[in-house]
């Protein structure tokens, strides 16, 4: 989708740029010829049928193909994958001919996008193509490095080379591209170091090199690209600190440095006015450690900000109430300490508020009920001690998601998040001291998607109700005091709405002790996790397992169930773990286990299966331990059997 939106973009420019030139007619240059007919014959399969009507001499006259009027020689190749006049996909498989290079007048070559392309870079390619502007090689299958050359081409303005599978280093040269405006080497697998001289690229404005392989400290040259709007870094592995030379970007609007391993402060801004157009900021997942400095504030156009999973400690300041543009703060993961900031409530634009895993306390500032916009809060695990859930909640008219997974709220599930202002749609209250039943009201949130309501000690049966939520898609109850049936669960044939959603289900861990024979029997077909492990359920497993086509993960362990493994689970080809043991089973494992071809994880033990275990992959693979505790099994991976 990436290199989907930069070919708009370049065709735009295309127009622009080509706009003085009218279609030539007539022989091209021979050299244009022979590189042309080179590249053509690399090409094995191009399914746009552009190439095959590349015949005879007139190569200025074919598509794709743009010459100069005056001289006759090829300025531009357009050969994206995706052509925008029918938005349709495209794709050329073959080698990129060296021979390209015989262009010596080309200020655009677009090969972007045509996934099957590859082949190397030619080494010389900025030796022979003087005039080169645009160079698009992105969203292909390169490998090999980024020759040195590259750094000859006076008039490059765009470098895209993302989403290949180039390796190697980046070439120290490329900070001789003086007029170089884009450089995007992204998702590739280029490692080594990110070269000082990049800082000499005066008038670059874009520089993406996220998901490499990269290494060492982030040049303080970086603070000379006083053009720069855009800067990523992220998902690579870079170290050392942040330098403080970046407060001299004052154009910057995107800064992406998370998922490396970056120490120290963060060091910008310093004083108002820098960084003033920074309005996105990401530096998760790396080793910051300090505090969140008060003159965080003075970066008045932030409108994303993510430091999450760090080693951020100390008081959220005051200041970032300052942020008047913010509209999502993650700060989760880390060691932040005392109370919210009462500032926090003028935020009246944050959607998004995530301050999970931290060492927040009691009480929640008043002021947070001004946050009218709010869409998720994420407080879990802080020993807020909450005891109750703090009324001015349900007054916020937007807030959807709610998770305040152990936050030491006690007693029955308060009665008031059935008045909510907005309809809840996601909400974990798991990890609390939560007792009583479920309350019958739950099915009247009509949009829930995700209830987590687990490690608590709720108790009795499970509504009824929760079979008029035709949108729940993921119920985690495990770890509760739960008793009875979970037939209602299964059994949508009594509901009025049609159901189905539901794609995720832990009822581990509690007190189940019928209704199996429920599964697959109803509308809930869709399910790709289930855990009903720790329970006290019995009977058979019923044929109607097999319905659930769906299934990735079946967890039946530590139950009382009994009887033959049903045939019908060899139905269930999606699965990847299937863990049966410490129950009751008997008899033969079924040799339709045998198409279970995707499983990785398999657990029969302790049961009192018996005879040969079926010989062929996946069964053979598993250890003696998926089989061990049933007395009457042999074969492969256990003892042979007697004759």
């Amino acid at each position: 989708m990436g290199y989907q939106l930069l070919q708009i973009v370049t065709l735009l420019t295309v127009i622009a740029f080509g706009g003085a030139f009218r279609k030539v007619t007539g022989e091209c240059s021979s050299d244009d010829l022979e590189g042309l007919m080179a590249f053509k014959n690399g090409i094995q399969m191009d399914t746009s049928a552009r190439l095959a009507k590349w015949v005879g001499r007139s190569c200025c006259e074919w598509e794709g193909v743009v010459c100069d009027n005056a001289t006759t020689r090829v300025t531009q190749i357009l050969l994206p994958g995706l052509i925008e006049k029918d938005l349709v996909q495209t794709q050329m498989v073959g080698q990129l001919s060296p021979s390209i290079t015989l262009l010596t007048s080309l200020e655009i070559l677009d090969l972007g996008g045509l996934v099957g392309l590859s082949g190397t870079i030619p080494r010389t390619i900025g030796l022979q193509m003087p005039k080169l502007q645009k160079l698009y090689l992105f969203g292909n299958n390169l490998t090999g490095p980024v020759p040195e050359s590259i750094g000859n081409f006076p008039n490059l303005q765009e470098l895209a080379l993302h989403e290949n599978r180039i390796s190697g280093s980046i070439p120290s040269s490329l900070g001789s591209l003086r007029n170089l405006k884009r450089l995007l080497l992204y998702s590739n697998q280029i490692s080594g170091t990110i070269p000082f001289s990049l800082g000499s690229l005066t008038n670059l404005v874009e520089l993406d090199v996220h998901d490499n392989a990269l290494i060492g400290h982030i040049p303080n040259s970086i603070g000379q690209m006083l053009a720069l709007e855009k800067l990523d870094l992220s998902s690579n592995m870079l170290s050392g600190g942040i330098p403080s030379s970046l407060t001299n970007l004052t154009a910057i609007s995107v800064l992406y440095f998370d998922t490396n391993y970056l120490e120290g402060t963060i060091p910008f801004p310093s004083r108002p006015g820098e960084m003033p157009s920074l309005g996105f900021l990401r530096l998760h997942n790396n080793h910051l450690s300090g505090n969140i400095p008060p003159s965080f504030g003075y970066l008045i156009s932030l409108q994303r900000v993510s430091v999450s999973n760090n080693k951020l400690e100390g008081a959220l300041p005051s200041s970032l109430g300052n942020l008047h543009s913010l509209t999502e703060l993650y700060l989760s993961d880390n060691s932040f300490s005392g109370q919210i900031p009462k500032s926090v409530g003028q935020l009246s634009q944050l959607i998004m508020l995530n301050i999970s895993n931290n060492l927040i306390e009691w009480p929640l500032p008043q002021e947070m009920s001004s946050l009218q916009n709010l869409q998720t809060l994420d407080l879990s695990f802080n020993p807020l001690n909450l005891s109750s859930i703090p009324l001015w909640l349900t007054s916020l008219s937007s807030l959807s998601r709610i998770y305040l997974a152990g936050c030491g709220i006690k007693g029955q599930i308060p009665d008031l998040l059935q008045t909510t202002q907005s309809p809840i749609q996601e909400l974990d209250l798991s990890g609390n001291l939560l007792s009583g039943p479920i309350p019958s009201w739950f099915g009247s949130l009509s949009q829930l998607y995700l209830l987590n309501l687990s490690s608590n000690s709720l108790d009795l049966h499970l509504p009824d109700s929760l079979t008029n939520l035709p949108g729940l898609g993921v119920l985690d109850l495990h770890s509760n005091k739960l008793t009875g049936s979970i037939t209602g669960l299964f059994n949508t044939d009594q509901r009025d709405t049609t159901g189905g959603s539901l794609t995720y289900i832990d009822l581990s861990d509690n007190n189940f002790s019928s209704g199996v024979e429920a599964i697959g029997v109803g509308e809930q077909l869709n399910i790709r996790y289930l855990n009903l492990s720790h329970n006290l359920l019995n009977g058979t497993l019923p044929g109607s397992l097999g319905r659930l086509n769906s299934i990735h993960s079946l967890d039946l362990s530590f139950n009382e169930l009994a009887s033959n493994l049903p045939e019908v689970l060899a139905k269930l080809t999606l699965l990847e773990s299937l863990k049966l043991q410490s129950n009751h089973f008997s008899g033969n494992i079924p040799n339709g286990f045998l198409k279970l071809r995707k499983l990785k994880e398999l657990d029969l033990s302790d049961n009192v299966l018996e005879g040969e275990i079926p010989e062929g992959k996946p069964l053979i693979d598993f250890p003696g331990s998926t089989y061990s505790g049933n007395k009457g099994l042999c074969g492969k991976p256990l003892s042979p059997c007697k004759l």
